[in-house]
């Protein structure tokens, strides 16, 4: 029997928030965010704006993405899209096409303006559902 946390098929994911980039179109974002990607805004609900309170420009997060415009039936590819390469299992690569699309995107704070967090290397499209934003975590000692 589903509960409030989770749907019939398993886990409930909410967005919260949403990205806002000039990215429209999969052809127009590069591979991976450090190959040219435009900077972009995290958008968030007001009901995650506590969640926010302690990031800082000109730190790295990790943000996860539900990569909405994915193909889910996909299970292997040719690596970056390149048929000299063999095809390759989903899971030993980074395609956004695979069974579960969760993107996992390393991206630089570059600013903070109410909800909108500006960020720089994210190749996700306008539009893409954010699910968490995580710290970069450094050395063990440092934690």
């Amino acid at each position: 029997m589903p509960t409030d946390e989770t749907d019939r098929d398993g886990y409930l994911l909410r967005p919260i928030g949403r990205v806002e980039s000039p990215l429209t179109r999969r052809d127009q974002a590069p591979r991976q965010g450090d190959e040219g990607a435009p900077d972009a805004w995290l958008v968030l609900d007001a009901a995650v704006a506590d969640a926010m309170r302690d990031l800082t420009a000109g730190t790295d997060v990790l943000v996860l993405t539900w990569l909405h415009r994915a193909d889910r039936q996909v299970l292997a590819v040719h690596p970056r899209g390149d048929a000299d390469r063999p095809v390759t299992g989903v899971f030993a690569t980074r395609s956004p096409d695979r069974p579960n699309p969760v993107g996992l995107h390393r991206v630089r704070i570059v600013a903070i303006d109410g909800l909108r967090i500006r960020v720089r290397d994210l190749e996700a499209l306008d539009g893409t559902p954010i699910v968490d934003i995580k710290p970069v975590l450094g050395p063990a000692a440092e934690r």
